[in-house]
């Protein structure tokens, strides 16, 4: 099924609309990464450490269900920026069964990998996320606390204004210039 779909946009390599010959150099990496899903979740758990990343960001385009496990599982690894691969790929594919996993990283060692995990959440744009979110806005970290302002906003309901007037009032200029934009992108 997917070789028949492979070869149907193969075919219109050489159409000549720009659009067409773009959207089918779009699909047909998606469809690439859909059938070589098996080689890319080999190199997940055993391969090189700068294959296993590439594989997490393969991971992204393929349309599987199958991908959230392994992506979830690449969560307790030892090493910080494949976490954070994953939290990015995860937030970026928005299913809603991986929100718990995600959230758990709020609590990470890594500085880096709780911004990561924010970001993801900011793409679920979920209001049960808020009360998790709020307490981090005193975090010492710069990064930490801007990446939950932004999240703060994507939520978009009346109940993250509160903490977003709070956080006008922080010590450090880059928190507040944030929580200035993003009170001016916030709806009424």
């Amino acid at each position: 099924m997917l070789a028949k779909r492979g070869n149907a946009l193969r075919a219109l390599l050489q159409d000549p609309d720009d659009g067409v010959r773009a959207a089918v150099a779009e699909s047909l990496e998606k469809v690439e990464a859909l059938q070589g899903l098996d080689a890319i979740l080999t190199t997940l758990h055993s391969g090189p450490r700068a294959q296993r990343a590439r594989a997490i960001l393969l991971l992204q385009k393929v349309q599987s269900n199958d991908v959230f496990a392994p992506l979830i599982s690449i969560l307790s690894d030892p090493d910080a920026n494949l976490r954070s691969l994953a939290l990015q790929v995860l937030g970026v594919k928005k299913h809603p069964k991986t929100l718990s996993a995600i959230g758990k990283h709020l609590k990470d060692p890594e500085p880096a990998v709780r911004v990561h995990a924010v970001e993801a959440l900011t793409h679920f744009a979920d209001p049960r996320l808020i009360p998790h979110l709020v307490p981090l806005l005193q975090d010492q970290d710069d990064a930490l606390v801007r990446a939950v302002v932004r999240a703060l906003v994507a939520i978009a309901t009346p109940e993250v204004e509160t903490p977003l007037l709070a956080a006008l009032k922080d010590p450090r200029a880059s928190v507040r210039a944030e929580a200035v934009r993003g009170l001016g992108e916030l709806g009424i």
